[in-house]
C-alpha cells in the first residue's frame, strides 16, 4: 500500500504502526507517531491499522542544544 511518511510517498507491506515501526527499524525510545494529525501513543500502535494514503508523521528525539 502507499501511504505518505513525513510528506514522501513510501511503499510499506505494514498494516498497522506497530509493525511500521518495525520494518523502519525504529528505536524503541524516543520516537512519536502521528496519523492524520493525531497522536497515537505507543501502546496503541498495535491497534492502530495503516490504510491507503494515510499521513504518518514520524518525530524523532534529539539531543543537544
Amino acid at each position: 500500500m502507499q501511504i505518505l511518511i513525513n510528506n514522501k510517498p513510501t511503499a510499506t507491506e505494514a498494516t498497522n504502526l506497530s509493525l511500521l515501526a518495525d520494518e523502519l527499524a525504529l528505536p524503541a525510545q524516543g520516537v512519536a507517531i502521528a496519523v492524520s494529525n493525531q497522536m497515537v501513543p505507543r501502546t496503541a500502535w498495535d491497534a492502530t491499522p495503516l490504510h491507503e494514503g494515510d499521513n504518518v508523521i514520524i518525530i524523532k528525539a534529539a539531543c543537544g542544544g
